[in-house]
């Protein structure tokens, strides 16, 4: 799904309106009717109800006026508080005022009341808690700066209801690009917007202001966007479903890749078998688990269907850089290469995995460990062979960035696309709606997951997911969003039975295999 900036939308609406002829009357029409019925869909027994409809004297009031009239004409007692006098308002959302006005004009059961100042609003505060739901019309998508005087008391009086609330186009105050509340925004429990959902609906803490968001077609024709070169994505379950196909009767392990995973160390070795477990459940052939010699025996009882295979290390069981022959020899029949689980950094491993990053020939997920491995130096993903996942949570990206936990966590999309672009890699920022960032300058935003994901070891399945479909034929752009979504798609299915305390990543092992099966295929 598409994600679009103020700006972008503001540019689309006039291209459809200047170049194919679309009036802008049109496409308000089209937003106020399609907002009616999706108001229709999610409120039940609304036509008892008596709603108020708060407007601005901009677009966003336009559309106001339309779903007031579109409410009219079905009989439900509307009243329509215009935040200005009606002697301000222009263009569209003029005539489509002085259209709802004909019609309070001939009925009993709407009107329309100006509220042109502070000491208007306050007359109005009783009469507008009088009503049982509230429609938001009063700001749109183009405001960025922080709300002030009555539509700041307007918006805190909606908020402050406990009325169900239903937004035009985005919740008035929030800002459309990052999600921020502009000093204040209305909470929804559900909008409707209209041609293209905005980045402020899916970003925290946006999505928390949102509520349920339904994308309202208003004519706007797709390949506008196409051409507009949009690159923010929101995934959806289709689109990784588009990955999966049922399994041809005559195949066998080896039609569905080999796995090679290096990783664990004295201490960590649950990190390296969760992500040996992990690729074995994402439906891997084959996962081959590299491990420090002395480590072997007691992780082998851990790791059932993978194989291990016992590596030189130094003398506190970390990887020595003495087995990078022996490793690159491993990689010559694998698909794909897991790197980092538990590994540790010690100054022989950090060699080891600059080597490996260097000369490896097939896809790999570079992940925990072998992420800190590199962070003074960065500069050795420019030197590598084949396609780089790297999945840093917000505190490695700091250390790969040089940069505070806080400053990352500010602008997680912007940090991630610039070093993706930089490094020519795939970017997987860990967090709250984590963010997929290609080199292509494309990012996406994962919508599946929750809190309860917060504890040791969810980062290694996560890569022993990524790196499994890798090896399993999926480009590292599908396998990246899949692996993320199904993550936390697995994790959502656990929250919904165990609740979000205590599940862990052993428990989204188990249900991975289900949850591909029951929702994408």
């Amino acid at each position: 799904m598409f994600l679009v900036t103020a700006n972008q939308m503001q540019e689309m609406d006039k291209k459809t309106i200047e170049s194919f002829g679309i009036p802008g009357i049109v496409l308000m029409e089209n937003a106020g009717r399609g907002a009616f019925d999706y108001l229709l869909k999610k409120f039940k027994g609304i036509k008892t109800k008596k709603i108020a409809v708060l407007a601005g004297r901009g677009n966003n009031g336009g559309d106001g006026f339309v779903i007031a009239r579109y409410l009219m004409e079905k009989g439900i007692h509307v009243t329509i508080f215009l935040l200005s006098s009606k002697d301000k308002v222009t263009g569209d959302a003029k005539i489509n005022m002085t259209l709802a006005q004909k019609l309070c004009d001939r009925s009993f059961t709407c009107s329309i009341i100006e509220i042109p100042d502070a000491d208007t609003f306050k007359k109005q505060k009783a009469p507008i808690l009088l009503h049982d739901l509230f429609i938001d019309a009063i700001l749109g998508t183009g405001l960025n700066s922080d709300i002030k005087g009555f539509f700041k008391d307007a918006i805190e009086l909606i908020n402050a209801s406990q009325r169900p609330v239903f937004s035009m186009d985005i919740p008035s105050g929030l800002h459309s690009d990052t999600g921020q509340p502009l000093g204040v925004a209305v909470k929804a429990d559900a909008t409707a917007t209209f041609a293209f959902a905005k980045a402020g609906h899916i970003l925290y803490p946006g999505n928390r202001y949102t509520g349920d968001l339904e994308v309202i077609d208003i004519g706007i024709p797709k390949f506008i966007a196409r051409e507009k070169g949009i690159k923010l994505f929101l995934i959806e379950k289709k689109d990784i479903a588009a990955c999966f196909n049922p399994r041809k009767f005559q195949s066998h392990k080896g039609s569905y890749g080999h796995l090679l995973v290096i990783g664990g160390s004295t201490g960590k070795t649950g990190a390296a078998s969760l992500c040996a477990n992990a690729a074995m459940r994402s439906g891997t052939g084959l996962v081959t688990l590299g491990i420090a010699k002395s480590l072997n025996q007691s992780i082998e009882p851990q790791v059932i269907e993978p194989m291990t295979h016992p590596l030189p290390e130094t003398d506190k069981g970390f990887l020595s850089d003495n087995c990078f022959e022996e490793i690159l020899s491993l990689l010559k029949d694998k698909q794909a290469l897991a790197l980092g689980p538990g590994i540790g950094t010690h100054e022989a491993t950090k060699k080891l995995v600059h080597n490996l990053i260097e000369k490896s020939e097939v896809p790999m997920v570079i992940d925990a460990d072998a992420i800190n491995c590199i962070a003074q130096n960065t500069d050795v993903l420019k030197m590598k062979k084949a396609p780089a996942i790297l999945t840093p949570h917000p505190g490695e990206m700091a250390r790969l960035c040089n940069m505070s936990i806080r400053d990352i966590q500010v602008d997680r999309i912007g940090i991630a696309s610039k070093f993706a672009k930089t490094h020519d890699v795939i970017l997987i920022l860990k967090g709250s709606q984590t963010i997929i960032s290609l080199a292509d300058g494309r990012s996406f935003i994962c919508p599946t997951g929750n809190p309860g994901m917060a504890s040791g070891g969810m980062g290694d399945v996560l890569t022993g997911l990524i790196a499994g479909f890798c090896a399993q034929g999926f480009s590292p752009e599908y396998a990246s969003l899949a692996g993320v979504f199904i993550h936390g798609m697995c994790a959502d299915r656990l929250a919904g039975k165990m609740g979000a305390f205590g599940f862990v990543a052993s428990d989204i092992i188990q249900v991975i295999p289900k949850t591909i099966h029951h929702d994408l295929l």
